[in-house]
């Protein structure tokens, strides 16, 4: 059986951790995507980010030959069943969708894709430590009838984050790789793949499409308090009948379950999608919204904390390079 994790050394360990990361990275230099650098080397002159992409390229240079070998068997393999080879942008289309989501250099950019309805807005007024009906929060609750990509700046000047709401894609009635590219979900930094009731084909599809692109992916699962409480609620729980104690227990087992259960539901659907074991984060906007803010941690946190450490973590792992000392 499951229990209420503590909040103890720690989380206060993890918070002063992620302080420490994200001081580096207001203090760090932008490096740049390896793999958009490849498509528009010719047009970057900056030498450090040759050379970052040169290094990253020579510690890869195993795995992409025998990447490359795979791509080979499979495109052969595509093309014996008639099936459109992938295609990748060219530098023009680079260009254009950098333009089209205002990509500024020297800032990260975050972006949320998921199918309509998970909360993608409440998850990045989250990130962003706001709440719903703060100024300048996403907007909420609304029925998604827009292919606009929504972008926010953190509205903390000194984070260098940009947060995007993807539109989210439905049924892809296009090959996935062509939706990928027409979204320009190439630029971005960092996608996080966010779902509430059911991990679908279409975030497996973008998944599949960022590991062709190098981008690291975060799979989320939003909205845990809710089910939870669902949970608890098909346990039979009567609040008139509780003496104090009888919610507690059903908590822990029905947070137990909950857990369990996406866990193992997404991993069984990556491996149908002939994706690799990855981690899902799963979290409530409250919790998050609380380590956003730096406030005292609710004993009913699952893995916002962690989420936000691994994000600060991306970002200056692979957009920062940290200053030496002189």
């Amino acid at each position: 059986m499951g229990q209420v994790v503590p909040v103890g050394p720690m989380f206060i360990g993890m918070i002063k951790f992620m302080i420490a990361i994200l001081l580096s990275i207001r203090k760090s230099a932008k490096t740049a995507n390896p793999t958009l650098d490849a498509i528009i080397k010719a047009e970057s002159p900056e030498d450090f980010v040759r050379k970052a992409a040169q290094e990253a390229a020579d510690r890869a240079a195993t795995d992409k030959v025998e990447a490359a070998e795979a791509a080979r068997r499979d495109a052969e393999e595509r093309l014996r069943n008639g099936i459109q080879p992938v295609i990748l942008p060219t530098p023009e289309e680079v260009r254009a969708a950098k333009v089209r989501v205002e990509y500024q250099e020297g800032m990260f950019h975050f972006a949320v894709a998921g199918v309509a309805g998970t909360g993608k807005s409440s998850l990045i007024n989250a990130l962003r430590g706001l709440r719903n009906k703060d100024q300048g929060a996403a907007g909420a609750g609304v029925v998604e009838t827009t292919s606009t990509i929504g972008r926010y700046p953190d509205p903390n000047s000194d984070n260098p984050f940009v947060w995007y709401d993807i539109p989210g894609a439905g049924t892809l009635s296009q090959p996935d790789w062509l939706y990928f590219n027409n979204q320009g979900l190439f630029v971005f930094d960092c996608i996080i793949v966010l779902f509430d009731n059911r991990f679908t084909q279409t975030d497996a599809a973008i998944l599949t499409n960022c590991r062709r692109f190098q981008i690291p992916t975060y799979i989320v699962r939003s909205k845990a308090d809710s089910h939870i409480r669902n949970i608890i609620d098909d346990m039979g729980y009567d609040p008139d009948e509780d003496d104090g104690a009888q919610y507690q227990s059903m908590y822990v087992q029905a947070r137990e379950q909950f857990i369990t259960a996406t866990r193992a539901t997404v991993q069984r659907n990556l491996q149908e999608a002939n994706l690799p074991h990855q981690k899902v984060y799963i979290v409530s906007n409250k919790n998050l919204l609380t380590v956003t803010k730096g406030r005292k941690l609710s004993p009913e946190i699952i893995d916002e904390l962690e989420l936000m450490k691994d994000l600060l973590e991306e970002a200056r792992s692979r957009r920062c390079v940290l200053e030496r000392p002189a």
